[in-house]
């Protein structure tokens, strides 16, 4: 995956990313059957957690989604058919809001939410009985690695490996990225058409939570952050939330073997920003093809596969692990 080229019909970042995401196999058609799991919280919420079930002495992969994404999205389902041809048992931990029910508590998720993702792998780890392969995708694969860093040596009684996907490292130059030009129109509309509607109906689950009028007028990832996602999840504003949850100042901090994947051309996570091989430990290892788009990398004929990135993702977390 390090060389990976797209097809030849498939050009440029953003047809990459589009493509891949709407058309590419697999379908919902190959939904496997999962058995749903609700966790309560340590703070009287919930969470909703999708499972395959393989033998109990097989490895679990466990996925963390994207933003506004879930257990069905397309890379859910291409990881998922590569753990059954494993013989592996696969989960997906759904960050709150993201399963189809509203949560209860005065919080939602967020890109740096390194201490959900440690009690979900936690939960995960005591039900398994040994060590886990984790991979995060987008806004998972950098809570993900925040996880990591912030576990130091003691993340390798709870994982084997980990792996990133296209996650936003620098969550400051990806945010700017994303609310720029074609992007905005493109990208910051299309997420902020679900989460905007979820962050209101947060406030009339709980009145005055935030300035409902600068949450209704928000037209940007920034704004909706600065409202929003900021506050409710002990930031300042949106500046602070994206200095202190980013991934990228603190890749030296991980002891665990661990998979760094980006596209250079991914629409939203400038190739600029991403790690040069001085900026991390040795335990990271660093991918980054020039072609892939944002969660893309699909391969073959028309209209295209996603199959092979998890083929490689995992291949790379069994071999490392």
């Amino acid at each position: 995956m390090d060389d990976f080229r797209a097809p030849r019909w498939l050009p440029g970042g953003n047809l990459q990313t589009i493509w891949p995401a709407l058309f590419s196999h697999p379908t919902l058609r190959d939904a496997p059957a999962y058995r749903r799991e609700r966790w309560d919280t340590p703070d009287g919420d919930f969470v909703d957690v999708d499972h395959l079930d393989a033998a109990p002495q097989a490895p679990r992969l466990v996925l963390f989604h994207g933003l506004e994404s879930s257990s069905t999205s397309r890379y859910a389902l291409a990881f998922a058919a590569v753990a059954r041809e494993r013989g592996w048992s696969f989960s997906v931990p759904h960050f709150r809001g993201c399963s189809g029910e509203l949560n209860r508590a005065p919080r939602a998720y967020h890109s740096g939410d390194f201490e959900e993702v440690g009690w979900m792998l936690q939960r995960l780890r005591a039900a398994q009985g040994a060590p886990l392969l984790a991979t995060g995708v987008s806004l998972g694969g950098n809570a993900l690695l925040r996880w990591a860093e912030e576990a130091g040596t003691s993340a390798a009684a709870t994982v084997r490996a980990v792996a990133s996907i296209s996650a936003p490292l620098d969550l400051g130059a990806a945010g700017r990225a994303i609310d720029a030009g074609l992007n905005r129109v493109v990208y910051a509309r299309m997420f902020l058409k679900t989460m905007k509607p979820k962050a209101l109906a947060k406030w009339q689950q709980h009145p005055g939570l935030f300035d409902r009028e600068r949450l209704a007028a928000a037209r940007t990832l920034r704004e909706f952050d600065d409202v929003f996602t900021a506050p409710l999840h002990g930031f300042r504003d949106a500046a602070d939330y994206w200095a202190r949850a980013a991934a990228k100042p603190h890749l030296h901090r991980i002891r665990v073997p661990a998979l760094v994947l980006n596209a250079r051309n991914d629409p939203f996570v400038p190739g600029a920003s991403l790690p040069r091989a001085h900026e991390v430990g040795a335990a990271v290892t660093l991918w980054q093809p020039a072609h892939g788009g944002h969660v893309g990398f699909a391969q073959g004929r028309f209209p295209g596969r996603v199959h092979g990135l998890a083929e490689a993702v995992t291949g790379w977390l069994d071999a490392a692990g």
